[in-house]
């Protein structure tokens, strides 16, 4: 995959929309540990004259809470003994970018540091980037694209909210797969998303019905890991507040009911720093090169120890169904919606997709984790087996992704790799975040109990 990234807001141009009062806000914002925005609105004259070289400060259990923001305990690197001090945004100016949809607002990624300069290591987009520079060592560039699902509801989020979440109104009545009639009753909120987002420097490429009711997917166009998985947050975030005012909800939960799911397939193909194509090989088996075979098998084979960056969620694990288009089996396949790698493309623009991710997942750790992965099969000079043909979901002798987020969170404990490749702070720490979800899911009693136990047993 090659191909131009999106050009951000130049500085001089924010110093002047600024100094006209065409620009009087700017977020500063980074993603935590569930995926989403956080951060601070500042004055656009304020950010120009002290805090786009000085950064600003922000509490650090927002890296050590649950869902709720209620502080958990478990947390090494914040807690009540620790004081919850402060992090400090640091602004990356090259995500600088207008936000069309919210006027006079401008946003900019921040990196996570502490009052000393020294990172926050359990920062999600730190341990992307430290798997970047692991392959930059190598003379290498990794190209992401990141393919989020999402369903639509014709009630607004606080009417969602009010309701429980129950007896919404998806934004068709049945399956709109490829559907252009059905589509078009959602095509003016669509169209304000993908025009929003092309404003905010994303490159929309096409939108296309999905398999549930009311179910969507905008595709935009893969740039380097880390300004993708950015774009993610921007993209993930901005559709909801474009939804909110239209007066409608979406929802990117991987599992909303019992039909299918929302993905977040993740296409991954490595470069040169030199722009060569280092995953083609016109020679070799399936046009795919040495290295992009062992990054394959790498993938594969650290799949299960991986999958908690990829399944985060008690939800999660609700999307692994046979013949659902989401995975269960360990296979790789050409061009094959039944496995959980699919190679796909041809010369330059070969690559593999992850089809593991549902809409819940934090792209930075999953990016990580499948370069982490990638990397151990290079390092190692894995060989890849055959590709599966046919349905995976049959295969007697394939072995299973883990069916649930305990299963999932003690493969990342126990695997030596993983601990490797991320660091022992990092494994704890979201070791820690796996099992304050599942002890709150444990906590919790759900519809299905009352509806199973109130009469009848």
């Amino acid at each position: 995959m090659t191909g131009p990234g999106s050009p951000p807001l130049a500085w001089t141009e924010l110093e002047r929309l600024v100094a006209a009062g065409d620009v009087d806000t700017v977020i500063v914002a980074f993603t935590d540990m569930q995926g989403r925005l956080a951060g601070k609105r500042i004055s656009g004259r304020h950010f120009v004259d002290d805090i786009a070289t000085r950064g600003v400060e922000c509490c650090s259990y927002l890296l050590a809470v649950d869902v709720d923001l209620n502080t958990v305990p478990g947390y090494a690197m914040a807690s009540w003994d620790t004081g919850y001090g402060d992090m400090v945004m640091t602004p990356d100016l090259s995500t600088l970018r207008l936000i069309p949809w919210l006027p006079g607002t401008a946003l900019v990624i921040a990196d996570l540091v502490w009052a000393d300069g020294s990172e926050v290591a359990v920062s999600p987009r730190s341990i992307l980037r430290r798997q970047l520079d692991r392959l930059k060592a190598r003379g290498l560039v990794a190209d992401v694209a990141t393919e989020l699902e999402f369903i639509v509801f014709d009630q607004p989020y606080r009417q969602a909210w009010a309701s429980g979440y129950r007896g919404l109104t998806p934004a068709s009545d049945y399956n709109i797969d490829y559907a252009i009639l059905a589509s078009s009753r959602m095509e003016p909120l669509l169209r304000d998303i993908r025009l929003g987002m092309a404003g905010a420097g994303l490159r929309f490429e096409a939108v296309k019905g999905e398999c549930n009711m009311g179910q969507q997917e905008i595709g935009f166009r893969y740039d380097e890991a880390l300004v993708t998985c950015d774009n993610h947050a921007i993209y993930k975030n901005g559709a909801k507040e474009i939804a909110d005012q239209h007066g409608k909800s979406l929802t990117f939960m991987a599992k909303y009911d019992e039909r299918e799911g929302n993905s977040c397939h993740i296409h991954v193909s490595l470069r040169g720093t030199d722009g060569s194509a280092v995953f083609a090989d016109s020679n070799g088996p399936h046009g795919m090169s040495s290295m992009f075979r062992s990054f394959v098998a790498g993938q594969l084979a650290t799949l299960r120890e991986f999958t908690l960056c990829y399944a985060p969620t008690i939800n999660s694990y609700k999307r692994f169904a046979d013949s659902s288009f989401a995975p269960t089996a360990l296979a790789w396949g050409l061009d094959n919606r039944t496995c959980a790698l699919r190679v796909v493309g041809h010369g330059q623009n070969i690559r593999v997709e992850c089809r593991v991710p549902g809409g819940d997942v934090n792209q930075y750790l999953a990016v990580a984790a499948l370069i982490a992965g990638g990397l151990y099969g290079i390092e190692r000079g894995l060989q890849l087996p055959e590709p599966c043909v046919g349905n995976a979901y049959q295969g007697a002798d394939v072995e299973r992704l883990p069916v649930t987020l305990a299963d999932a969170a003690v493969l990342f404990e126990d695997s030596a790799l993983v601990r490797e490749a991320f660091g022992e702070d990092v494994v704890a720490h979201y070791l820690n975040n796996a099992r304050v979800e599942l002890a709150a899911f444990n906590a919790a009693v759900t519809d299905w109990e009352r509806i199973r136990g109130f009469e009848r047993l």
